[in-house]
């Protein structure tokens, strides 16, 4: 189990977002009991952040019943409540303000923390403060993974993209609501393995992306060294995409990272490296082009948990590494063995 305080630093660099001084702070100064404790932090100082500097305004429709002509007429609600004969009329027109599809999704987030029995009081009370901060005939949008895919599509960036990450992260680790006034509830989303493999991959990729200048960072599609005698068999190959490539002219690492309990499984009375995980490298080493000059390098990155491992081998006639980062340790050790990875 990730301690909260490194879980801060794991979800910053998932998010490729350097860490925040003031959220660091607050990380390391607070014991946050709940990983819904610290998201909440993050989104009360985000949201301070981005009210400091103003909301984004955009364009959103208005209908109201108007005494003069405003935008378009909508004849049919006008003449149903008789209104043509006392001069008024029902008019829709675009008025710019800060009612926008994230903003909505951000004040349903507030609301829905705001009332959560896993966050602390003094919490609860700040986010509700920082709430009231918002124009009042905002209508906050519970969160949904329609909503938001629909905030998504916009392309936020900047304090936009991290609060609705956050937002989403809130999103899969709510439950459901006996009622819609009644107290929000979270899981502990580090017990999800799914979510913290993707959420472990992207913090390996985007670490070696924000924290080193020697390799290009990316996730690769490698192609298959393969013939067919039908052209288009080949197509019906599985798909064969990189974690992490860290590439430089003279050296070359794919490093897949594996969000298990352990890097060891007990077969037949003995500890083995699991198979799959292993096969799964060696097929990417073994399907490379590589340049004159560049050595290839394979690494397996597990989260140390039930025992660390480090071993070292030569499959294929390529260096291949299986192992273990301990998750445990102050962040200064994390991020230390992460670029002795890679020297």
């Amino acid at each position: 189990m990730i301690p909260i305080q490194n879980l801060y630093y794991l979800l910053c660099y998932a998010w490729n977002r350097l860490p925040e001084p003031e959220a660091w702070l607050t990380t390391e100064a607070t014991a946050f009991h709940q990983p819904v404790e610290l998201l909440g932090r993050v989104l009360l100082l985000g949201t301070r952040r981005l009210l400091g500097r103003g909301l984004k305004q955009a364009y959103a429709e208005r209908e109201q019943e108007l005494g003069e002509l405003r935008g378009r007429v909508l004849l049919d609600s006008s003449l149903s409540r008789d209104l043509l004969r006392q001069g008024r009329a029902v008019c829709a027109y675009d008025e710019l303000g800060p009612d926008t599809p994230f903003t909505r999704v951000l004040l349903g987030a507030l609301d829905q923390l705001g009332r959560a029995r896993q966050v602390s009081v003094s919490l609860r009370q700040e986010l509700r403060a920082v709430r009231r901060r918002f124009p009042t005939d905002l209508p906050p949008t519970p969160l949904s993974g329609h909503t938001l895919r629909a905030v998504r599509r916009t392309r936020p960036v900047g304090y936009e993209a991290l609060l609705l990450n956050v937002c989403e992260l809130l999103h899969r680790s709510a439950l459901p609501e006996p009622a819609a006034d009644g107290p929000a509830r979270f899981l502990d989303f580090r017990r999800d393995e799914r979510l913290m493999a993707q959420l472990f991959e992207a913090f390996v990729r985007n670490f070696y992306r924000l924290e080193q200048r020697r390799f290009r960072v990316l996730s690769e599609t490698i192609s298959w060294q393969a013939a067919a005698d039908e052209p288009d068999d080949l197509s019906l190959l599985p798909a064969m995409i990189t974690d992490t490539t860290l590439e430089a002219p003279d050296r070359k690492i794919i490093l897949d990272t594996k969000y298990y309990y352990a890097a060891l499984r007990p077969r037949y009375d003995r500890q083995r490296l699991i198979a799959p995980h292993l096969y799964q490298l060696y097929a990417y080493l073994q399907n490379q082009n590589l340049p004159p000059g560049q050595l290839l390098e394979g690494i397996l990155l597990y989260p140390a948990a039930a025992r660390e491992v480090d071993l070292r081998y030569t499959l294929g006639g390529h260096p291949v590494r299986v192992v273990t980062l301990d998750l445990n340790q102050p962040w200064p050790g994390i991020a230390a063995d992460l670029l002795g990875l890679i020297k």
